[in-house]
């Protein structure tokens, strides 16, 4: 893993933005900073995806006739173990660099450590326990889906066990106690 690449996730867990989007800005502003390179998928006239390849932008909207709203990004890092090298669209290479196939999460979480950016591990929902975990960023309220141990048919067979699946942000506080609650309930 490249340092600026780690310097990468990083700022997304620390900020819940990417490049300074965040989930709450407008499909225009997300293409004026990541490009004009993307796969759209829309459901009906009221949901909106936005697909960079690394990053997934959401939107929803009451009525076909009023203003997109953001609901959440993924960066979709289970991506790079493909290899393909552009997954990674030129906005990102050129502010950077290289992304290796895996990011290691306890790379990413000693890290974010030093910089006083603490990760709490919440309870992972049932469909995916015990095979992912979920760490939790209150402050950017950024979320870190881990692999927990291996299931055929439940994980990718070209991660590793302790490899970061993705990064989605934001994952609000009332998410964090509901699935807290649900645990202990």
């Amino acid at each position: 893993m490249t340092p600026r690449s780690l310097a990468f996730y990083v700022d997304v867990v620390t900020t819940g933005t990417m490049l300074g989007v965040g989930p709450a800005d407008s499909p225009d502003r997300v293409t004026e900073v990541l490009g004009p390179d993307f796969a759209e998928n829309t459901f009906g006239s009221r949901s909106m995806c936005r697909d960079y390849g690394l990053a997934e932008f959401h939107w929803d909207r009451a009525f076909a006739d009023r203003p997109w709203s953001g609901s959440h990004f993924t960066l979709q890092v289970h991506r790079l173990a493909y290899r393909d090298r552009t997954l990674v669209n030129e906005k990102l290479r050129d502010r950077y660099g290289r992304f290796t196939p895996r990011l290691r999460f306890e790379k990413l979480r000693r890290l974010l450590t030093r910089r006083g950016v603490p990760l709490l591990e919440i309870p992972e929902s049932p469909g995916n326990a015990p095979y992912f975990r979920t760490f939790w960023q209150s402050g950017s309220r950024a979320a870190v889906s881990v692999i927990g141990t291996y299931g055929e048919y439940s994980t990718p067979d070209n991660l590793r066990v302790g490899d970061v699946y993705s990064v989605q942000a934001p994952m609000a506080a009332e998410e964090v106690e509901w699935r807290r609650k649900r645990v202990a309930g």
